[in-house]
């Protein structure tokens, strides 16, 4: 049995003896497992004693747990809490720490796992995700994306009725349209609603449907190609990004390689948290992207300064772990690879502490692109760098050529020159 950290008598009695106490050695051992601090496993438990005891005064039994009773919990109980004990009374902590007890109830079937979605329309959504993903070979993003657009649309047509694509109407698409532009008109959300719509459709065409007349109230919006520059760092931006790693971050050497692998090689934030420590060649130099977007196996380069931080951030900051990808977690639960927004936060965070407003990772991607251009590479160059499928992805590099389009510029009429 794990050994539980030492708490105040009053809890340790709720937590022994209340509703919960067949639970705690593994709830214990899960925060052995993550590697928790001694000082967060024990807020975690009292908040779980604490709730414990809310469970004997309402006599809620441990099957009728769920999160509407941990709602419950914190909306009613811990605002006017007068319990007993040095209990813990922050919603936030409270909350992160019973959502781990849920997860070991529904593994050991003590309550129900998450309701799915059923019927007619989780069918529906179901074929044309096998659909996407065999068919076109759609990312699992663009899928979850398209999905809640489509369940939208047919939940505001068919709730609570059979599910017949000939019922719906042009009108219904236009109205549709116009409410998920009211929640937020900007033009990247009616690309991608005009483009989840027009995908699904076209699917029910090769169904058999008839979707012409719907198709045709699917109105462009005025989303210009190329129209705009990209946002690149310049040189002296970059080295104050590069910078700001200083020795008073948590993880400098972790942050400082996610940047350089951004930078270098221009690698997307979900390549750089799908890399693993057996994807980097250091005979050869190389470094292998296995899955990416465009679906395929690249294998890249490894320039001297991205090496370089890559082996100081192995040799000297990375935890000890079994986990075999290249960024883990510092804090707990260990063994856990870095997500893909941790390591967008990494990005913008070094681009609000260099004083960059556009804090986006992508304009790492670009500052490379707009790097191989001014250099005198060719777009054909950049996109094999970028890894873009389609040159045309790349010609917007082609407007930050500021050499090659000073060679074509025509004199202005009625200067000297």
């Amino acid at each position: 049995m794990p050994k539980i950290p030492s708490l105040h008598a009053v809890l340790q009695g709720w937590l022994l003896d209340g509703p919960l106490a067949a639970y705690v050695p593994a709830y214990v051992e899960r925060l052995e497992r993550g590697r928790y601090a001694s000082s967060t496993s024990r807020r975690w438990l009292n908040a779980v004693a604490h709730f414990a005891h809310w469970m004997s005064l309402c006599r809620l039994p441990v099957d009728r747990l769920d999160e509407s009773r941990i709602d419950q919990f914190l909306q009613d109980h811990l605002p006017h809490c007068g319990c007993r004990g040095p209990v813990m009374r922050r919603p936030r902590e409270v909350h992160a720490a019973l959502m781990p007890l849920l997860a070991i109830l529904r593994q050991r079937g003590v309550i129900a796992d998450l309701p799915t979605p059923s019927g007619p329309i989780a069918e529906e959504l179901s074929r044309y995700d096998a659909y996407m993903l065999d068919t076109r070979g759609l990312a699992s993003g663009t899928r979850s994306v398209r999905l809640r657009i489509i369940e939208r649309l047919l939940v505001h047509k068919f709730a609570g009725h059979p599910l017949n694509l000939q019922e719906l109407q042009p009108q219904d698409i236009r109205r549709f349209v116009a409410e998920q532009l009211e929640l937020r008109n900007t033009i990247s959300n009616a690309v991608t609603i005009n483009a989840a719509l027009r995908g699904y459709l076209r699917w029910r065409a090769t169904c058999g449907d008839s979707v012409q007349a719907l198709l045709g109230v699917i109105a462009s919006p005025a989303n210009w190609t190329h129209a705009s520059l990209p946002r690149a760092l310049q040189s002296r931006e970059v080295g104050r990004v590069l910078n700001s790693f200083t020795p008073a971050l948590r993880a400098p050497k972790r942050g400082y390689a996610i940047v350089r692998l951004a930078l270098d090689l221009g690698l997307r934030c979900i390549e750089i948290n799908r890399l693993q420590l057996d994807d980097i060649d250091w005979q050869n130099g190389t470094l292998t992207l296995r899955r990416t977007k465009s679906r395929r196996q690249d294998v890249l380069p490894l320039p001297v300064p991205t090496g370089k931080a890559l082996e100081a951030y192995l040799r000297h900051e990375r935890p000890l772990t079994s986990n075999r990808s290249v960024f883990v977690r510092c804090l707990a639960p260990h063994d856990a690879p870095v997500s893909v927004d941790a390591i967008h936060r990494v990005i913008r965070d070094a681009f609000s502490r260099a004083g960059i407003p556009h804090g986006r990772a992508h304009a790492l991607r670009h500052t490379l692109a707009c790097r191989l251009v001014n250099s005198g590479g060719s777009i054909k160059e950049v996109a094999d760098v970028l890894r873009h499928r389609s040159l045309n992805t790349s010609l917007i590099y082609a407007k930050t050529d500021r050499a090659g389009l000073a060679e074509v510029a025509l004199s202005w009429p009625g200067s000297p020159a």
